[in-house]
């Protein structure tokens, strides 16, 4: 390289070292690019694995499956805070709800006749009916029109039309179509609730991925649910609209309450005839017209008695047919000596089936018109029901006749009283609260803890026996409508040497006359409170309970403790006549 001035660059002179470059292998190129795309697509592949584990799904839940819903028709029900599973039906811009549906979440006291089509309700004095197909219903058979059908059958299945129901019973409902849902509010106050805090969805299960059932919007108010087992980081809620899922609890407020306000409603008022003095029954076992001649001589030691009850009337078919074996003189005397008189009915007639009888509208009505009739005709004070063996199927026609009985006895003025086994959870469907609420006074037969088919000997109305009825019974039914009944009589067993047991009713002075003739030695036993006896004859042993002043003085005591109607007694001349001393002392 020349200067301008001519002379050479010294930089030129010297030859610079040329660089070699580096040429890539031709075969590692596609290598290289292969590698580079495998990290672009593990890559890719990683984040999308990652997006879809712990992003949220967008998918919405198929409400249809959801709610269970087969048809256009069908309708999912919400009951409170419960999807209870159960099928509505959307008619006509209607709401009809199944009657099994009514009787097990919206009131019970509605009775579903499967046999004669119609759908009844019992108010303190009039009875309400409605037929299959009818816009129109009868109250005590004066006829009013509602202007839509009111009870739809669809084969053997019934739905009534809820604006109907509120006629007679406190609830509110609203409903949702696409999917179809009603809710049905029938417990009101307050209510625990959280507000969503942002934009988010209500889903099927706990977790993100489950699918959404709603969007609800910041702002929202859900009610909150009860979960049997705690869930990390969800609530369990029920929409305004009748959805029930779950929602993150970063998205929610901490729990509030919210006041679910029942509208205005005049509850029906079922009043009772009360006695202002403790009730002194005994019921009268009669078997044939002339056992009415001798009232006088059975009562002629009975201090302080107030009533007696005759068992003077049965079922006598399926019709609702009763026979009688009252007597007009019979009555007369009794008022005469200051007594009231409460006819027995009872279910004992073998062949006739209870319920065929009760299940039926036409037979049971049948047996409520002929008992209110000889009520009146005889001038009776009351009507004393006493059937026993209810099974579960007859349970609900039988607690209906309770409730129809008792609309003739209000109007009438007649004491209606039900005779009960000493409650148990085997005899729970007698539903003895609604017999508290229908009935003027409720009996507990305080006996029978062992009884002639027992499989082995012991009381028949032990202390803790006794108490643990009462105490049960007023769980159920005010004291003030309580009355227990106290045995006359014991059982005097036998167990022979293989072990089988007999035994037979003995009343107070038998019960002496065994202690005598077989020199047997009387036991007080403290837990029982009664005497105990036990001999062995003749290969076999013997045994009693005994019933006698000091054992009814103890049950009578529990009935002044527990600050019950009164007493009653099984059966008039088993005793004798130092009880009425005793039992005088505690009910007067």
């Amino acid at each position: 390289m020349i200067r301008e001035d001519g002379a050479e660059n010294d930089v030129s002179r010297r030859r610079r070292p040329r660089r070699k470059r580096r040429r890539l292998n031709p075969r590692v190129v596609p290598v290289m690019f292969a590698l580079l795309l495998f990290i672009l697509i593990g890559g890719f592949a990683a984040g999308r694995f990652l997006y879809q584990k712990y992003s949220p799904s967008k998918e919405m839940a198929d409400l249809n499956e959801y709610f269970g819903l087969e048809s256009d028709q069908d309708m999912a029900v919400v009951v409170n805070q419960e999807n209870v599973g159960d099928m509505a039906r959307l008619i006509d811009g209607k709401v009809y709800v199944h009657v099994d549906t009514v009787a097990q979440y919206i009131d019970d006291r509605y009775y579903w006749d499967a046999t004669e089509n119609l759908y009844l309700y019992a108010l303190p004095k009039e009875l309400v009916s409605v037929g299959v197909g009818s816009s129109s219903y009868t109250v005590a058979k004066a006829s009013q029109d509602e202007g839509y059908v009111i009870l739809r059958a669809d084969g053997s299945d019934a739905y009534v039309a809820l604006d109907f129901l509120q006629k007679y019973t406190n609830f509110t409902y609203q409903y949702w179509e696409e999917p179809n849902r009603v809710r049905i509010v029938t417990a009101f106050g307050s209510k625990d609730i959280v507000t969503v805090q942002k934009d988010t969805a209500v889903r099927w299960k706990a977790g993100i991925k489950s699918d959404i059932l709603s969007k609800v919007s910041k702002g929202t108010e859900l009610f909150v649910l009860d979960e049997p087992e705690e869930i990390d980081q969800w609530t369990r809620v029920l929409t305004e609209d009748g959805f029930i899922g779950y929602i993150r609890d970063s998205k929610i407020s901490d729990i509030g309450q919210k006041e679910e306000t029942a509208p205005e409603f005049t509850e029906p008022e079922y009043t009772s005839i009360s006695k202002d003095y403790k009730i002194n029954m005994t019921w009268h076992q009669v078997t044939n017209m002339e056992a009415n001649n001798y009232l006088l001589n059975k009562i002629a030691d009975a201090k302080g008695l107030t009533t007696i009850s005759p068992t003077w009337f049965s079922i006598a078919d399926t019709d609702g047919n009763i026979s009688s074996l009252a007597s007009q003189s019979y009555v007369t005397y009794a008022h005469q000596q200051g007594l009231e008189v409460w006819g027995l009915v009872d279910n004992f007639k073998d062949g006739v089936s209870t319920y065929e009888t009760l299940s039926r509208t036409s037979s049971r009505q049948r047996l409520v018109n002929q008992l209110t009739a000889a009520a009146i005709q005889y001038g009776l004070d009351g009507i004393n029901v006493d059937f026993e063996l209810i099974t579960q199927d007859c349970a609900r026609a039988y607690i209906e006749f309770i409730r129809e009985l008792s609309i003739m006895c209000r109007i009438n003025g007649i004491v209606l009283s039900v005779d009960n086994y000493v409650p148990t959870a085997s005899s729970d469907h007698y539903n003895r609260a609604e017999q508290g609420v229908f009935a003027d006074y409720v009996i507990i037969m305080g006996y029978d803890e062992h009884y002639s088919g027992s499989e082995e000997a012991g009381s028949v109305a032990s202390y803790p026996y006794v108490e643990q009825g009462i105490q049960k019974m007023l769980e159920e039914v005010p004291k003030e409508k309580v009355i227990n009944a106290v045995p006359f009589f014991t059982r005097f067993w036998k167990t022979d040497v293989e072990g089988s047991v007999t035994s037979e009713a003995i009343g107070m002075d038998e019960e002496d006359v065994k202690v005598q003739n077989n020199n047997a030695e009387k036991v007080w036993n403290e837990t029982c409170k009664q005497y105990y006896v036990e001999f062995d004859y003749d290969g076999s042993t013997y045994q009693m309970w005994m019933e006698e002043e000091n054992s009814i003085e103890e049950k009578m005591k529990l009935i002044k403790q527990y600050d019950l109607a009164g007493v009653s007694s099984w059966r008039l001349g088993y005793e004798r006549s130092s009880i009425w001393d005793v039992i005088l002392k505690y009910v007067n």
